[in-house]
């Protein structure tokens, strides 16, 4: 393994000045940002000398930040956590939500002694996080990992194993697969929605074609083809299916900007959605309602005169 750090998170309460914020703070070792991949916006990480000092500073995220100081730079003010002064001696660069939609940035970094000895006082540690030298050497730190653990922690049968070793690539997997499952329960909704539009639009339509009779053989009888009559109601079960198209996107995107600007998530609305949520509007319409229109068509004129 390349570099190792200790992670200590609990939520806890920060105040400064005449602010306060209950955010994620994260006692973690000066290794932390590397492994992360996390560069610093300003300021300074603390070093090895603040970690064996269980030293009172800390680094803040972008979001502590605008909640407690309004985003103004807090570089070397006084930050109280739990009622313990710790300086603020870093600013960590934006980072956005995780692949889970958490808020990355809601964050104060400080040593994990610190966290250990002054602010949570726990003799535990939530997690452990370590980076491999290279790709070709991850299955192998997972091996050493598991071997240490289970010795420290005295463990002889693999399957009394109190802890779980997962590696960036299993976290993505498993994410990715959710997403997939998501994805298909959402296409599943969808479909039945299209089934019970679309049979909304036939219901609706042979209804008209049974009130429409006496109209259709006025029609026949001067002159009217079949094929006239079948466009007519395909015609019209299509713009049934695009109005209910078009309303669906309206409350869809309506929807979206309402949650985005009440909770302050960024939209992002594709045309080209709206162009599929049209063209399958098309398509219901055109397929439940072939066959009224169908029904309409093949009436005979006589029939349809003398209808009632």
């Amino acid at each position: 393994m390349n570099s190792v750090s200790p992670v200590l998170e609990k939520t806890l309460q920060v105040v400064a000045s005449n602010q306060n914020w209950y955010t994620h703070v994260q006692g973690v070792a000066s290794s932390y940002l590397e492994i992360r991949s996390w560069p610093l916006a300003e300021g300074e990480f603390f070093s090895d000398q603040h970690q064996k000092a269980a030293a009172k500073v800390c680094v803040l995220g972008a979001t502590v930040i605008e909640k407690l100081f309004g985003g103004e730079n807090p570089i070397g003010e006084i930050v109280r956590i739990t009622g313990v002064p710790v300086e603020v001696i870093g600013v960590l660069s934006r980072k956005g939500q995780s692949a889970r939609g958490t808020d990355q940035d809601d964050v104060v970094l400080v040593p994990v002694t610190t966290q250990l000895k002054r602010l949570y006082k726990k003799d535990r540690l939530t997690s452990i996080i370590a980076v491999a030298r290279d790709a070709g050497g991850l299955n192998a730190a997972e091996e050493e990992i598991t071997d240490l653990l289970r010795q420290r922690h005295k463990i002889g049968n693999p399957e009394d194993d109190d802890f779980t070793v997962r590696s960036q690539e299993e976290i993505v997997a498993a994410a990715t697969a959710t997403s997939r499952t998501l994805g298909a329960l959402l296409a599943s909704v969808a479909a039945v929605s299209l089934l019970v539009g679309g049979i909304g639009i036939m219901n609706i339509m042979l209804v008209s074609v049974t009130e429409r009779t006496r109209e259709i053989g006025i029609r026949r009888a001067v002159g009217a083809r079949s094929f006239d009559i079948l466009v007519q109601f395909l015609v019209e079960a299509i713009v049934l299916a695009f109005l209910g198209g078009l309303a669906g996107i309206a409350l869809g995107v309506g929807g979206s900007h309402a949650v985005a600007s009440a909770e302050g998530w960024p939209v992002l609305v594709s045309p080209t959605s709206i162009l599929l949520a049209f063209l399958f509007a098309g398509l219901v319409g055109v397929f439940f309602g072939f066959y009224p229109a169908y029904k309409a068509a093949v009436l005979q004129t006589i029939d349809a005169l003398r209808y009632e």
